[in-house]
């Protein structure tokens, strides 16, 4: 498929088979600087090959570090205790939300000159709630070109920690997250961070706290908005935990666990479960209120079909702040349901790898959705009759969004098949999604 303008899918009606994830993006980039961070080497096991991934490693490389790709997933890293060997670099982070906030606040601490940028899309996604969040601690950040977005550059500067660190949360939780994994290198005394407003997506800061426990940082949470990161002892501040596996990637999970409720199923997820540390297997719950038929193990969900008499899933009203990208696909799974569904408080989807919110309205109405839309909510009700579907000639944009492209190949469950454009796009996360996805789907 590599290389294709656009694939042709569908029209389909059954969905049924198993799948086994691919790691998890949120969880691979953490572990990556992590493991960097600390001293040791640290084997990674199933860790995501992607775009995103390969940036962060390709990154890590730039800056001195051994980090050894081998057979079936398994990444290698020689860390550094702390402090990065490459004190002066050029870093291009391409669209990876996940790589370029997390190591901005870690270059920020190691008093050397860099610059980070991406593609253009990038320099559109907000960094200055993360860049006022260092500043505070004394670090020297410049933007080159818009204030507030990347590019940017890190002079070399003193570090103090003379007061509670404050960053705002309802915008990305990628921000508290970069700040939890630096400020640990530069703990003389207790440092205090206080979330400021909302804290958005708490379930990816949950994340980051475990990964860093399993390296040998215990963070406290005396309440909700506050955490505070233990003084360190020496000037290693992360431990390897010799090895770590990846869990499958929850957000990806969504796409085939609708698939289960729109085509019958049985659909079954291999790698994430209800002892998984992802927000995003909340997923299942909002499945489930939709009326899909789910049962779930340790390490796995398995959806069959639908418990409603009119066999169709219903539509709801959900809170989506702790389940940002996997809402996504609520979105078109209400393309199946009776009644409208409403997304509410999305506003992150507007600072994505595009605006979500403005995307997924403009392309759910050229399949004949009746949508609205609003600053942080969409409300999506199905087409009516058979006859209401339309099939785009010009086909589904995908706006170089990988989960806009895994998204919309559930519509062709619809009486039409679909055009899909720039279908490579899911490289970004899932480069063989639809791949698997063809050997469920008939």
């Amino acid at each position: 498929m590599s290389g294709l303008p656009d694939i042709s899918i569908g029209p389909f009606q059954l969905a049924q088979g198993s799948i086994v994830l691919p790691g998890s993006k949120s969880i691979s980039n953490r572990a990556l600087l992590l493991a960097a961070l600390s001293s040791g080497t640290t084997t990674l096991k199933n860790l995501l090959d992607a775009d995103d991934t390969q940036v962060m490693r390709n990154a890590l490389r730039q800056l001195g570090l051994s980090v050894t790709d081998k057979d079936d997933k398994v990444c290698v890293v020689e860390g550094c205790g702390g402090k990065f060997p490459v004190q002066d670099a050029d870093l291009f982070m391409g669209n990876a939300g996940t790589a370029i906030r997390p190591l901005t606040a870690a270059l920020a601490m190691q008093g050397g000159n860099y610059r980070l940028s991406g593609v253009a899309r990038m320099h559109e996604r907000p960094i200055r709630d993360l860049v006022d969040g260092l500043r505070q601690v004394g670090a020297k950040i410049d933007y080159e070109l818009a204030e507030g977005y990347p590019p940017i550059k890190i002079s070399a500067a003193a570090i103090q920690i003379k007061d509670v660190v404050k960053v705002r949360g309802d915008v990305s939780s990628q921000f508290l997250t970069a700040l939890l994994m630096a400020l640990p290198l530069v703990a003389i005394e207790p440092v205090r961070i206080e979330v400021i407003g909302e804290l958005i997506s708490r379930p990816y800061i949950d994340i980051t706290l475990k990964l860093m426990a399993r390296f040998g940082v215990t963070v406290a949470c005396p309440d909700k908005q506050s955490f505070i990161i233990p003084a360190k002892h020496s000037d290693v501040v992360y431990k390897s935990p010799g090895q770590l596996s990846v869990e499958g990637d929850a957000s990806s999970a969504s796409y085939f666990l609708a698939l289960g409720a729109i085509g019958g199923g049985p659909v079954k997820v291999l790698g994430v479960g209800k002892d998984s540390i992802q927000g995003d297997v909340a997923f299942a719950d909002a499945l489930a209120l939709m009326g899909a038929k789910i049962n779930a193990g340790e390490d796995w969900i398995e959806v069959s079909g639908v418990k409603n008499a009119n066999g169709k899933l219903n539509g709801i009203t959900i809170d989506c702040t702790e389940i940002p990208d996997a809402a996504m696909t609520l979105a078109v799974a209400a393309l199946f349901a009776e009644g409208p569904t409403r997304l509410n408080n999305i506003a992150s989807w507007r600072v994505k790898e595009t605006d979500r919110i403005a995307a997924m309205a403009k392309e759910l109405k050229k399949v004949g959705a009746i949508v609205e839309e609003g600053v942080d909510y969409i409300v999506v009700q199905a087409p009516a009759l058979p006859s209401d579907w339309k099939s785009p000639i010009e086909g589904i944009d995908t706006y170089d969004d990988h989960r806009m492209a895994m998204c919309f190949s559930l519509a062709a469950f619809g009486p039409n098949a679909l055009k899909i454009n720039d279908p490579n796009c899911v490289a970004k996360t899932f480069p063989t999604y639809f791949a698997e996805f063809a050997k469920v789907v008939s």
